[in-house]
């Protein structure tokens, strides 16, 4: 059973534990649509493809009848789903015709899955969501493998993280930073899979905070911007570029609070001159009323009487 909306589908195992063949598929109704084109599709392994794990493919769908040289960049979100939390894998892979899926191949351990408590099987059923944002095609001369950041502690490493939970605007943005920084996390040694997430979460909120219009942030924000630009340096990553951009952002919000102190002046100076305006409109007025008086014939109905 299969509930979907566009890119993000949720994919219901029934009989779990009793399905007679090795691996089963998501039919073509549950595949994930992407941008409206291509589609995926969710191959499991229910014990495992040679680990004592459950093990999850994401396919391609008809990609043997795709034209050669197709490729697509994907990002994606697989969420195993119980009753207490979930299991997510985060990740981003490019598609092409060598390589038409993705494997993760220890997605949970089999123990984990199956246990009593806190297990992800609920009543026989597993369930799992996948949630797939797949980019415009490159065409064959410019499938080149995507640029590599060092991989001992590189943006790609640092957000395959389970303990990770970014929704795919989130990741896309992260997965933009790395790219044009490349050098950010390199001075970052910790292998704390906790840590790691703590220390992005840092940096996305940092990167969504100075992204504000500088009237939205409070002086309590500024600060806590540069504790954390702190915090973040001292464990390793070099975020000059965010520094430059924290200055921008002051000088911009100094200029706007310089700019509201004239305006309120101004605003000050303006109420005698509006009283005084309003003042000579009403003399006007009255004025106006005289001539008009002053402009009348005289009357000689009393002749009549």
């Amino acid at each position: 059973m299969v509930n979907k909306t566009d890119n993000k589908f949720t994919w219901v195992i029934k009989n779990f534990s009793s399905l007679p063949s090795e691996k089963i598929y998501s039919d073509r109704s549950s595949s994930a649509a992407v941008n409206g084109k291509k589609r995926t599709n969710l191959l499991a392994y229910p014990k495992g493809n040679k680990v004592d794990c459950l093990s999850l493919f994401l396919i391609v769908a008809d990609h043997e009848s795709l034209p050669s040289g197709w490729s697509r960049h994907a990002l994606f979100r697989i969420s195993l789903m119980s009753s207490m939390f979930r299991d997510i894998t985060v990740g981003q892979h490019r598609f092409d015709q060598k390589t038409p899926n993705w494997a993760f191949t220890s997605m949970i351990p089999l123990t984990m899955l199956h246990a009593d408590n806190g297990g992800f099987l609920r009543n026989g059923q597993v369930k799992i969501v996948a949630e797939i944002d797949v980019r415009v095609v490159v065409p064959e001369e410019e499938t080149k493998p995507l640029k590599k950041i060092k991989q001992e502690d590189d943006g790609a490493d640092l957000l395959n993280n389970k303990t990770l939970q970014l929704n795919l605007n989130e990741m896309e943005l992260m997965r933009l930073m790395f790219e044009k920084h490349p050098d950010v996390a390199l001075g970052f040694r910790s292998k704390d899979p906790i840590l790691r997430t703590a220390y992005i979460n840092v940096l996305l909120s940092l990167i969504q905070k100075l992204c504000k219009p500088p009237q939205e942030l409070s002086d309590n924000d500024m600060s806590d911007v540069v504790a954390a630009l702190a915090y973040m340096a001292d464990g390793g990553f070099k975020l000059d570029w965010l520094e430059k951009k924290l200055g921008e952002v002051k000088e911009k919000k100094k200029k706007e609070e310089a700019c509201m102190a004239q305006l309120q002046e101004m605003e000050e100076e303006l109420k005698p001159l509006k009283k005084k305006c309003l003042d000579l409109e009403a003399q006007m007025d009255k004025k106006k009323e005289e001539i008009l008086e002053a402009r009348a014939p005289l009357s000689f109905d009393h002749l009549n009487s």
